[in-house]
């Protein structure tokens, strides 16, 4: 059934790939099960409701990327769009999460419209194929970042803004074994290296007390979700504020799906021959139903998850990979305290040698055209460096463009991008 159907022979996987691949996948992400509701909580919506909010919308989204698009692919609540839900809209401008979670349900809405109407894919689309590859790079400097970030080897340095952290610390020497562990592995070319890593690490962290073992029931029924289903106000839809919340959940949310979905499909080779993303279109529609539905269980924006880039180092390529990682998310609304264990030591080493398979679309820019290679340094060196893949597409595209014009080479820039372009520089401004 699954070969039929995800054309797995065709694709040069197998069954056993793709779903070792879409583990590692869940295992690298599954700690949105508890960032999220820590994050979101702050606005005084239950914790234990958001527990069971993120793991459904990242459940039905993953699953219609699964069935639907049959991309290696998974979703759940972004990171830095919950952030800004909680930080900046409720905390900072003062309005209620329910208004917070009225802006990300018509967001939902709004994408299922542009989707439905190819202007997302045309976006896509319109990215010229060295910034793709950059993408791919950016993306694998941006996630070694956020593993080393997470298992406390950088730190924030108020002298240099970054530096290393502390070497004695148990989590550190634990993060460093796994990746030096993992690293072996993949020299040795063991399958599922870094599935391996993540639990070897978090073993290694129970003697250190950077493992906790969660209290009570390691099963448990799901938390019920009534505090924060359906709690959207419409009240103040028609507000400058909502318009600006409205366009920073859309302009955040269009980028960094855009970018992960560029960036992974460059590194596992799937792009065509014209550099187009297979089945964009049902790809993009994952994320608008993820976060349509996810606004009205009570959680923030869905969107595809960098992290999917694990499992497509272990070998994914298809929609069984996602079905996998669907899969365990369902698994998981059961197994909530066993699944939260896993601390971010563990998944760092993982993290951090995604980042490096990342790197090697990197080979196929073309350095010595500086109009094609210096938008795509900028594009790398900008995602990391500003914490976000939207802003590396941004400072991208825009140098690009600029660069083209003044050289001369206007037909290498499309009317997509100098549309985009525009909406850059408002963004800006707004």
């Amino acid at each position: 059934m699954f070969e039929k159907f995800f054309k797995l022979k065709e694709n040069g996987t197998s069954a056993k790939t793709e779903i070792l691949a879409g583990i590692t996948t869940f295992m690298t992400m599954a700690y949105i099960l508890a960032v999220n509701p820590d994050i979101l909580s702050a606005t005084g919506m239950d914790k234990n409701a958001l527990f069971t909010a993120t793991a459904l919308s990242a459940l039905v989204a993953t699953l219609v990327m699964a069935l639907v698009a049959r991309l290696p692919f998974a979703l759940a609540p972004g990171m830095g769009l919950n952030a800004f839900f909680a930080f900046t809209v409720v905390l900072g401008m003062g309005y209620s999460w329910q208004f917070a979670l009225t802006a990300v349900f018509l967001e939902g809405i709004i994408f299922l419209v542009l989707t439905a109407f190819n202007i997302r894919e045309l976006i896509v689309n319109a990215i010229p194929i060295s910034l793709k590859h950059a993408v791919s790079a950016g993306i694998g400097l941006f996630i070694a970042f956020i593993g080393l970030q997470n298992a406390g080897i950088i730190v924030n340095n108020d002298a240099t803004l970054v530096g290393l952290g502390n070497m004695g610390s148990p989590a550190v020497l634990i993060a460093l074994g796994g990746v030096l562990l993992t690293a072996v592995l993949l020299v040795l070319k063991v399958k599922g290296a870094l599935l391996i890593g993540i639990f070897a690490a978090t073993i290694a962290g129970i003697p250190f007390g950077v493992t906790h073992f969660p209290e009570g029931h390691l099963i448990d029924t799901p938390p019920s979700l009534s505090p924060i289903l359906f709690k959207m106000d419409f009240s103040n839809i028609f507000t400058t504020d909502m318009l600006i919340v409205l366009f920073t959940f859309l302009f955040v949310d269009m980028f960094d799906t855009v970018g992960t979905l560029v960036g992974v499909s460059s590194k596992a080779g799937m792009l065509d021959k014209d550099g187009k993303v297979p089945r964009v279109k049902q790809a993009l529609f994952a994320d608008s139903i993820g976060t349509t539905f996810g606004a009205m269980l009570g959680t923030s924006t869905v969107t595809t998850y960098v992290e999917s880039a694990s499992g497509v180092a272990e070998g994914g390529k298809t929609g069984l990979t996602s079905l996998t990682t669907a899969a365990l998310f369902l698994v998981a609304l059961f197994f909530a305290p066993l699944f939260t264990m896993v601390p971010a030591a563990a998944t760092a080493p993982a993290l951090v040698l995604v980042g490096f398979f990342m790197m090697s679309p990197i080979l196929n820019i073309d350095f010595d055209n500086y109009t094609e290679s210096i938008p795509a340094f900028i594009t790398i060196i900008f995602m990391p460096l500003t914490y976000s893949i939207a802003e590396g597409i941004v400072f991208g595209m825009l140098s690009y463009i600029l660069i083209k014009i003044l050289t001369g080479k206007f037909k290498d820039i499309s009317i997509v991008m100098l549309v985009l372009a525009v909406l850059f520089i408002l963004k800006f401004f707004i």
